[in-house]
């Protein structure tokens, strides 16, 4: 069985920083029938990144009564995300550099190595260290399945396989949870580490033998921008630790918090005056200069990761505390959400698909973000279940228009010598997102129960997390107006859009 490349090579003529870049080779052909098995493989090993960003959040109270550690054990969750996120540019450029399939390989061999160690921990600290490798094998298997399906699919055909990404990307993050829940009650909590191992190795053996894609041909030796590398590294983790610090371990305005803002802002300004002068760039900045619609697509990619990190979070502890719904029923009572979100995703990929039109979904999506959300922030005691279902199912119809779609534009905009590093950052926005949302709504939370998490206080932090959304999705609103709706690349060559 074999996939080929959705798009043809494209031209490598530029700037001089662009001397040597790598380009898929090959004339362009058309999908093959059997692209949903490959991308079976490569979408169940991006499940086990998504799955172990939250599973081991019902697994805390265990780990800690065998290995204590108490006081650190919100790192057993940071760290990962922290490393997921450094790490995700570098292995998205790795893959534009060499050979993708072989990337992403190793990403999967280095996160079942670091499943087992975590798995094997003897203590807090060490569980802590492997956790941060492991989350260093996320970042590739995050960048690398999404470039994959760039390359394997092009944005034409993207959407006959949007519902496979929407379900699995969901799956991950309603899924956590519950899948931690159930391992550690009936395995124990270091099961939730040994499970990746055999489905892992089942993604090795299925994309050993079915991914099937062009060489990467080069012009002359590749080079690693290791200065780039260190200053986003540094960039992002002081941007990671601030949001995950402001509100809960420091106040918003406190010398440590403003201190890391500083820092991430210094060390931005860094990198991007490197990347301007690199000969082969971290994240060259023609993708986001080449088309409007990329830095469009980004703050849609920002807004959706706040908005359903932010729902996924806080409508649990609203139906436990104030609605009475038990913990395990305040998962799935987060079905509604899942189902729109899957059942919109489906129809804008099948829409786009046949009539190669896109925009009104991320206008739609956005829209439905923002009214979602303000419907969500006006529950109170007295909200009934079925009401707040209503509300979940328009923010879940909102993130299904949204947010694959924003990757489809997004990798549309860029030539396909750049899908590595464009699918990597689009990855790095939703994950920023996510990081954003979290710290933005921890404060309002924090603030608003202060006095104890007694119903009223609950329902009124409800009110200004889910407040503060809709009006953070008006950005989106915005930015999905201005999103021009160029031709997507079929499976025949065709040029990149270029801004006029």
């Amino acid at each position: 069985m074999s996939a080929v490349s959705g798009s043809a090579s494209e031209s490598a003529s530029g700037s001089a920083g662009d001397a040597g870049a790598p380009e898929e080779t090959g004339p362009g052909q058309p999908v093959p029938r059997n692209v949903r098995w490959v991308l079976f493989g490569v979408l169940l090993a991006l499940l086990l990144a998504l799955l172990d960003a939250l599973i081991v959040g019902t697994a805390m109270p265990s780990v800690v009564r065998e290995l204590g550690g108490l006081d650190s054990m919100s790192w057993v969750v940071t760290g990962y995300t922290l490393a997921t996120a450094c790490s995700t540019p570098l292995w998205g450029k790795l893959g534009d550099l060499f050979d993708r399939k072989r990337v992403f390989l190793l990403s999967i061999v280095l996160f079942l190595i670091a499943s087992v160690a975590c798995g094997m921990a003897t203590s807090m600290g060490a569980l802590i260290a492997f956790r941060v490798v492991q989350g260093l094998g996320a970042g590739g298997l995050g960048a690398g399945a999404f470039a994959l399906i760039g390359v394997l699919v092009p944005p034409r055909e993207r959407g006959r396989y949007q519902g496979m990404v929407a379900a699995v990307t969901a799956a991950g993050q309603l899924g956590g949870p519950l899948v931690g829940g159930l391992v550690t009650g009936h395995l124990g909590w270091r099961w939730a580490f040994y499970l990746n191992v055999p489905v892992g190795l089942v993604c090795i053996a299925w994309c050993a033998v079915l991914l099937k894609i062009p060489p990467v041909k080069r012009a002359g030796r590749a080079s690693i921008d290791w200065t780039g590398i260190v200053l986003l590294t540094g960039a992002i983790s002081a941007f990671v630790m601030a949001a995950t610090w402001a509100g809960s371990t420091y106040a918003w305005g406190s010398w440590q918090i403003v201190g890391l803002g500083v820092l991430a802002v210094a060390l931005l300004a860094g990198f991007i005056v490197v990347q301007r002068r690199a000969a082969e760039p971290l994240m060259p900045l023609r993708i986001y200069t080449g088309h409007r619609n990329f830095p469009l697509s980004a703050v849609l990619l920002v807004v959706a990761g706040v908005a359903s990190f932010g729902a996924t979070l806080y409508l649990p502890l609203y139906q436990q505390v104030v609605q009475g719904a038990s913990a395990v029923n305040s998962g799935l009572l987060l079905l509604p959400m899942l189902v729109a979100s899957l059942v919109t995703s489906n129809i804008a990929g099948k829409v786009m698909s046949a009539t190669g039109r896109y925009k009104v979904f991320p206008v739609v999506g956005a829209a439905c973000l923002a009214g979602g959300m303000l419907l969500l922030s006006t529950m109170d005691t007295t909200t009934s279940r079925p009401v707040t279902a209503i509300w979940m199912a328009v923010v879940g119809a909102g993130t299904g228009f949204c947010l694959q779609m924003a990757n489809t534009i997004a990798q549309n905009a860029v030539q396909l010598r750049d899908i590595g590093a464009a699918s990597a950052a689009t990855n790095l926005f939703r994950n920023l997102g996510g990081s954003l949302g979290i710290a933005i709504f921890a404060s309002l939370f924090t603030a608003s129960v202060s006095g104890g998490e007694d119903v009223p206080s609950v329902a009124h932090a409800t009110h200004l997390i889910f407040l503060t959304g809709g009006c953070l999705a008006l950005a989106a609103l915005l930015a999905a107006i201005f999103v021009e709706e160029v031709p997507l690349r079929g499976a025949t060559p065709a040029e990149t859009p270029v801004e006029k």
